[in-house]
């Protein structure tokens, strides 16, 4: 059975952007805020949790569904782009007041740290007339890859591991079971951990992740408006420090996040052993150490703490 996510703090939804995003805090109100961004594109927050809920303890987390997945879903078929998403991130911020701005991105969601993070990066630390204030500092696990080379390396990669024989002996399983005719919830939620399988070092993981459903056309309009991308020749220009954790094991190749560190102007990264994509089931305890690490460490670049 998937985990039980507990009801968040406070939510709501967005009223200054084009369309109402949904947010939703965890963690004390009045403690550090991190803006945690969800992968995808398409996706939405909750198949982060509860295991992200770790850093609840001591720092307030908001997370917001991205434009056209989960709660803030859209009638209007226009393409959803990376850049409507930084757009609506930087209205975020701004609604929901989370300057000095600490970042977490996850997958995509650290890919879309990245590109508001070079969008951003020539106002030096403070909020422009439309609000847009670039980030103090990123934490960012797993990125998406960075550019349109590495994309294709973790496709590749991904679905070899899908079409590996161990994942092929569980699907079979899965269909002699009989479990479709007995119970179809339960037939429907192994379906789903099947699907997703190879992103894990032990596909058995897979049983811990939240499920989640992703809208297939913004997935498909946000990466064809990246079609040929290159970010590490932009973010030199970023300056805020970042750390980047990376699973050993993910099919995204851990060359794309050597190559962000490189490109950074100020960044560090982790990698973490029997690890895959999803190092918040797979490696929670060193996950959120490295983090809280980062954070204790940088805590004077956003004015907060003693």
């Amino acid at each position: 059975m998937p985990p039980v996510i507990p009801p968040p703090r406070d939510s709501g939804f967005t009223t200054s952007t084009p369309v109402p995003l949904y947010w939703a805090a965890y963690g004390p109100a009045g403690a550090p805020r991190l803006l945690v961004l969800h992968g995808g594109p398409g996706a939405h927050h909750d198949y982060l949790l509860p295991q992200m809920l770790d850093l609840a303890d001591d720092y307030e987390l908001i997370f917001y569904d991205q434009r056209g997945g989960g709660r803030s879903t859209t009638s209007d078929r226009s393409p959803i782009t990376w850049r409507t998403h930084v757009g609506d991130l930087s209205l975020v911020v701004r609604e929901l007041r989370l300057t000095p701005l600490s970042l977490v991105g996850y997958s995509w969601g650290g890919l879309l740290a990245l590109l508001y993070a070079i969008v951003t990066s020539d106002r030096r630390g403070t909020a422009d007339d439309t609000g847009a204030a670039p980030p103090r500092r990123m934490v960012l696990i797993d990125p998406a890859p960075v550019t349109g080379e590495y994309r294709a390396q973790f496709e590749h990669e991904l679905a070899r591991r899908q079409r590996s024989p161990e994942i092929q002996q569980m699907r079979e399983a899965l269909t002699a079971s009989g479990l479709r005719e007995r119970d179809y919830d339960a037939y429907r939620q192994r379906l789903f951990e099947l699907s997703v399988a190879g992103y894990f070092a032990n596909p058995e993981n897979a049983r811990s992740l939240t499920p989640f459903r992703v809208t297939g056309r913004v997935q498909q309009s946000v990466w064809e408006s990246l079609d040929g991308f290159d970010l590490t020749r932009e973010l030199g220009a970023v300056r805020a420090p970042t750390l980047i954790v990376h699973g050993e094991n993910d099919p995204i190749p851990v060359a794309s996040s050597q190559a962000t560190a490189r490109a950074l102007h100020n960044a560090r990264l982790i990698t973490l052993p029997n690890s895959g994509h999803v190092p918040y089931v797979e490696a929670k305890e060193a996950l959120v150490e490295s983090i809280r690490t980062f954070l204790t460490e940088t805590e004077r670049l956003v004015g907060q703490g003693a």
